[in-house]
């Protein structure tokens, strides 16, 4: 027997690509299982005290929600990104940027602490999608205008905003001398169903907070704009057959730029929700890798703005695991299974593998 594999020219039906997702994520904590059995652990006995710290009450399950909430805005702007094939792996440092960009709203400032809630986060968040978009607008302007390669500017220009945000919070917006902002006024921080226990006591430890709406609302119109649109549909047809955008008349170069403003919009209001609704902070740690973890995501939901939500919820109680579960490398050793499983049922879209039966006796007589 050996194995052929042959380009397929065929589309595989609608309902594959899920199912290999799917099994992707099975095979990962098969292969997870195994591994942890093989060292000496107990796989079984781990796994069952993920579900019940991640999905097993409400309280865990809005842990993973609040978790999953700024993966879904980085999974649709990678998802964005990726539809024109533009490879965006900046999102951590526009989820940087955008939460500096909001930070501005109050530490400055621009608003007072008597300021009307809704006014200081309708401007955070304003501000959290302009911080973003900016970041975008970077790569996006050098990709059209000199052909500079977008991974390597979106990844370098993280570290850019990485080091922009330490400087804040190690000087201009030091809390005392520690590394992180004072911390925001109650005016700028979104509502919670916790902060309502009293009235309702079903909501006691119940940490969901209105940034979930928010994200809903932008998966809501991601999917509208990627599949109802006129310009969702110049986005694929220029990821696809670039040379036909051109001749149908598109203008590709200012549409590289939109897209990844788009995408950095999005991952900037991430910033903006994680601090407004989590942290209520600017600080190093805002981020456990959101934006890193938004490329998976977007993959692994294979650039469907729906299926963003599910895959998130997986992601964000897998970053619960890795606080919950000792040791933590288990739930990133995950995270890479998952990864690599994913890239490689990337084959089985492309390509057939077939096993085929050998001639034993023509192979003697060669």
């Amino acid at each position: 027997m050996r194995i052929e594999i042959e380009k397929r020219v065929e589309d595989l039906p609608k309902w594959a690509p899920a199912m290999l997702s799917v099994a992707a994520v099975v095979l990962a904590f098969l292969v997870g299982g195994i591994i942890l059995k093989l060292i000496g652990g107990q796989p079984l006995r781990i796994f069952s005290f993920f579900i019940r710290n991640t999905f097993g009450s409400w309280p865990a399950f809005s842990d993973t929600l609040v978790k999953a909430t700024p993966l879904i805005f980085t999974g649709l702007a990678c998802t964005v990104a990726f539809k024109m094939k533009m490879w965006n792996i900046g999102a951590e440092g526009q989820l940087f940027m955008g939460a500096w960009f909001s930070s501005f709203v109050v530490l400055w400032p621009i608003v007072g602490p008597e300021t009307p809630r809704w006014i200081v986060i309708s401007l955070m968040i304003i501000f959290g999608i302009v911080g973003g978009a900016f970041y975008g607008f970077i790569p996006g302007l050098l990709k059209a205008r000199y052909n500079v390669n977008e991974i390597i500017t979106t990844l370098m220009l993280n570290y850019v905003a990485f080091e922009w945000v330490n400087y804040w919070i190690f000087d201009q917006w030091s809390d005392a001398g520690f590394q992180l902002s004072p911390t925001f006024e109650k005016n700028a921080w979104l509502p919670r169903l916790t902060d309502y226990a009293r009235q309702f006591r079903a909501f006691s430890g119940i940490t969901l907070h209105l940034g979930v709406v928010i994200a809903l609302i932008a998966v809501v119109i991601i999917w509208w704009i990627l599949t109802k649109s006129k310009w969702g549909f110049e986005v694929k047809l220029i990821g696809d057959n670039p040379d036909a955008a051109k001749y149908a008349g598109i203008n590709i170069q200012r549409n590289i730029i939109l897209v990844l403003m788009l995408s950095g919009a999005l991952a900037g209001l991430a910033g903006t929700i994680e601090i407004t609704g989590v942290v209520h902070r600017l600080q190093q740690q805002i981020s456990p890798g959101y934006g890193f973890t938004g490329i998976i995501v977007a993959w692994l939901a294979k650039l469907n703005p729906t299926a963003v939500i599910l895959v998130s919820i997986l992601f964000g109680a897998l970053i619960i695991a890795s606080r919950e579960i000792q040791p933590a490398g288990i739930s990133s050793m995950l995270q890479g299974l998952i990864l690599f499983f994913i890239i490689s049922s990337e084959v089985l879209t492309r390509y057939k593998v077939k096993l085929v039966r050998t001639n034993a006796a023509a192979i003697g007589a060669d």
